[in-house]
């Protein structure tokens, strides 16, 4: 989010609120150990009327190439995001 939110920002992108519903993938061996192996990001972010849905939306891509925890896992993070804009 953090990354998002920054990236916005530099580009002209007024995001007026942003919530996620993340999800994640487990595969659970015998004895108990186990390890996620995907992890799906679903943020809905408002933006400011006047601003760029499509330019909002592909800075979900650029932000996942500088988000710290995905850079840091050994699974896939996916992202769906949904852009509105404020009424």
């Amino acid at each position: 989010m953090l990354w998002y939110l920054h990236l916005a920002a530099d580009a002209g992108v007024t995001v007026t609120a942003y919530s996620d519903t993340p999800t994640g993938i487990m595969v659970e061996h015998p004895g108990g150990t186990g390890e996620f192996t995907s992890a799906t990001l679903r943020p809905t972010v408002t933006i400011a009327p006047g601003n760029d849905p499509e330019r909002a939306a592909a800075l979900h891509d650029r932000a996942a190439e500088y988000c710290f925890i995905a850079r840091s896992v050994n699974f896939p993070v996916h992202h769906e995001a949904v852009i509105t804009t404020e009424q």
